[in-house]
C-alpha cells in the first residue's frame, strides 16, 4: 500500500520567554519573547514532513488569524491538513514557557484545547483515515474515547501505532492503552510515574531491564525512555535487544520540543525499517539539532539530514 503515515494530535501556540542573564523566578527578568507554533502532534507532523514521510495530520484549530497561520505552515510543507477541524474558540492550544539562561525550562502553564470537533471528527471519518494510512502515530492523553477509537480502528486494519504522551493523565488512568503499541516513547520523570520506581536515578543497565520487564507486563512491542543528556534507554521485545544510545555534542539554545523531535527522529527510522538501535540514533540526531534552534522544531531539519552520513547511509539500504 501507498505509504501514508496519519498522526493523531493538538496544536498549540507556544509563548516563550528566555531569561538573557541570571533568571530570577520572584522579580523582573529582561530578555526576548517569542510565539512559536507548537504542540506535539503538530510537531511532530511537521518534523515527520521535514524528514521526507508523507503526512496526514489530525487536530482542530482556532478559526483565526493565528490558527490560519498555523495552517499555511503546514500546507507549505505538503501536510494534508483535510482532517484538521477549524473550531470558532479553544482548538487549539496555548502554552507560555519560561527558559533561564542556559535554555532550560524554568516554568510553564499549558492552555488546553477543547477536543469536541477532534472527537466528532474521529467518529465520523476514522475508519476512513486509518484504513488509508500504512502507519499511526498518536499523542495518547487527548482523551480515552479518542484513544479507544484509534486503537479498535489500528488493530482493525493491522496497522502500526506510536504512541507519545501529552501530560500522562489518560495513560495513568488506562495502562491497557499501551498494549500493543508498536512502540512507546517517553522521558524519564514520566517513566518514574509509569513504572512506579525511581527509574531516573537507576543506572543505565537496571533501567534498561527496568524497562523489559515493563513492556512485557503492558504488552507494548517496544519502548524508548529518553534521559536528557543522558541519551536515551530502549528495549525491543521482538529482538529482545536493549540498550544505551548517548547524545551527540550539542550548543543548547532552547530544551522545548527535543522529546517531540527525539521521538520523530525514532519513529521515522523504524518506520523505514531500521532496528530500534538505528532508530534512536537518528531520534538523537534529530533532538540535538532541534535543540540548537529557538523554534520548537528544528528550522533546517531536512538540510541537516541531507548532510548527515548516517542518515545518508540510512536512507540508500
Amino acid at each position: 500500500m501507498t505509504e501514508l503515515v496519519s498522526v493523531i494530535g493538538t496544536i498549540f501556540v507556544d509563548c516563550k520567554g528566555f531569561a538573557r542573564q541570571n533568571y530570577q523566578p520572584d522579580t523582573r527578568n529582561i530578555g526576548n519573547v517569542q510565539f512559536v507554533h507548537g504542540g506535539v502532534g503538530r510537531n511532530v507532523a511537521e518534523n515527520l514532513a521535514n524528514l521526507d514521510l508523507p503526512i496526514a495530520f489530525v487536530s482542530s484549530v482556532d478559526d483565526s488569524g493565528l490558527g490560519q497561520e498555523v495552517m499555511m505552515r503546514l500546507k507549505d510543507l505538503s501536510i494534508d491538513t483535510e482532517y484538521v477541524q477549524p473550531c470558532p474558540a479553544q482548538g487549539m492550544g496555548m502554552w507560555l514557557a519560561i527558559l533561564d539562561e542556559h535554555g532550560n525550562l524554568a516554568g510553564s502553564i499549558s492552555q488546553m484545547p477543547v477536543l469536541s470537533a477532534l472527537e466528532t471528527m474521529m467518529e465520523a471519518r476514522g475508519e476512513e483515515l486509518v484504513r488509508a494510512s500504512s502507519h499511526v502515530v498518536l499523542e495518547l492523553d487527548l482523551n480515552e474515547r479518542i484513544a479507544r477509537r484509534v486503537l479498535s480502528l489500528a488493530k482493525q486494519y493491522d496497522r502500526p501505532v506510536y504512541g507519545i504522551p501529552g501530560n500522562l493523565e489518560v495513560v495513568m488512568k488506562h495502562a491497557d492503552l499501551l498494549m500493543g503499541l508498536e512502540c512507546f516513547i517517553c522521558n524519564n520523570y514520566e517513566a518514574d510515574m509509569l513504572l512506579g520506581l525511581d527509574f531516573t536515578h537507576m543506572d543505565t543497565e537496571e533501567q534498561s531491564h527496568a524497562l523489559a520487564d515493563f513492556v512485557h507486563r503492558t504488552g507494548l512491542v517496544s519502548m524508548v525512555v529518553t534521559l536528557g543528556e543522558m541519551g536515551a534507554v530502549y528495549y525491543d521485545s521482538r529482538s529482545e535487544r536493549m540498550g544505551h544510545q548517548p547524545v551527540f555534542p550539542v550548543t543548547l539554545v532552547d530544551s522545548s520540543g527535543a522529546g517531540d523531535a527525539f521521538f520523530s527522529g525514532t519513529v521515522m527510522g523504524m518506520i523505514r525499517g531500521l532496528p530500534l538501535e538505528e532508530a534512536v540514533i537518528c531520534g538523537t540526531k534529530v533532538a540535538g539539532w532541534t535543540i540548537e534552534s529557538t523554534e520548537s522544531n528544528c528550522p533546517t531539519l531536512k538540510e541537516n539530514m541531507c548532510a548527515d552520513d548516517f542518515f545518508q547511509r540510512m536512507l540508500i539500504k
